[in-house]
């Protein structure tokens, strides 16, 4: 069977079936050119679980990738690395097979039975469908086998970052365009998210991105027992705007291909922010802008 998709991600899932704990197995040739097909599983709506290889990438450190995907988004560009990304090589052409085993909070990956990924999974731990990714043209499908239930070895504990913004809140989001230079934050329907333990939030857990409404405020307060310089370290996907006690401060862009040809877009550590604190409270915003591949936020505040 020959699946392709030339217009963004598609999932074929097998129709009436669903997994909370298990394996799912699919007999695949992927073709040269450029393209992202790959296994779901835990689908639920607009949210899943995915793997998907790169055959553009054969090789490199991002052969193959991990992601979660929140209200749609995929979310690439916040999970990458260690645990997220191997430089594997597959058959490019040719038959091979790839195996995810899952349960809990972890998957095991596996390519022609050797393991190329011990991933921490980010959705919720619940039941959904399952079947593949597809994304690209040439995917070639011969067969896709199941089974409940699945025996994985849990994935280490995360440090926890003490210096790290570990909650925000979020607003309801509206068009980039409508972003003025001057702070007005309104009645927006705040949300509150907390960052996972590295200190990076995953905006689209809290709203999709729907009839161009790429933008959320979010926001936190800063106490200071006097007036200093505070630096803040930041990452962001893929645009931010900072405002502190309402005065617009620092803009900048981290989105594909922004940097360079080659850069993906990827959330880091790349940007410091010197905060004018006053003493007492001081209430940091920023608008944080996404295109695709991942919309976050991470902000600390060293010593």
């Amino acid at each position: 069977m020959l699946l392709s998709s030339d217009d963004g991600a598609r999932l074929a899932t097998v129709a009436g079936a669903e997994l909370s704990n298990g394996v799912v197995e699919a007999d695949v040739a992927v073709e040269a050119g450029r393209s992202f097909h790959g296994v779901v599983w835990r689908v639920h709506g607009p949210n899943h679980e995915s793997f998907f290889v790169r055959p553009h990438q054969n090789g490199n450190p991002d052969a193959v990738q991990y992601t979660p995907v929140c209200n749609g988004q995929f979310a690439w560009q916040l999970y990458h690395g260690p645990g997220a990304w191997n430089a594997v090589r597959f058959p490019v052409d040719a038959w091979f097979t790839v195996r995810v085993a899952f349960e809990a909070e972890a998957a095991v990956v596996s390519l022609d039975g050797e393991e190329v990924l011990h991933p921490r999974l980010r959705q919720p731990a619940r039941e959904g469908g399952f079947g593949v990714l597809v994304s690209g043209e040439g995917l070639h499908l011969a067969e896709l086998r199941f089974e409940d239930g699945a025996s994985v070895p849990a994935v280490p504990s995360e440090a926890v970052d003490p210096t790290v913004v570990a909650t925000w809140d979020v607003s309801a989001p509206f068009p980039e365009r409508d972003l003025a230079q001057t702070l007005s934050l309104g009645d927006l329907g705040w949300t509150t998210l907390e960052a996972e333990p590295s200190g990076l939030t995953n905006l689209s857990r809290a709203h999709a991105i729907t009839g161009g409404a790429n933008t959320v405020y979010v926001r936190t307060t800063i106490a200071s027992d006097r007036p200093r310089r505070q630096p803040l370290e930041l990452g962001f996907s893929d645009r931010v705007v900072v405002f502190l006690n309402g005065e617009r401060i620092f803009r900048g862009d981290d989105g594909y291909r922004s940097r360079d040809y080659r850069f993906l877009g990827s959330i880091g550590w790349f940007d410091t922010v010197y905060l004018p604190l006053v003493a007492g409270d001081n209430e940091l915003v920023m608008a944080v802008s996404e295109d695709f591949g991942g919309w976050g936020i991470q902000a600390r505040l060293p010593s």
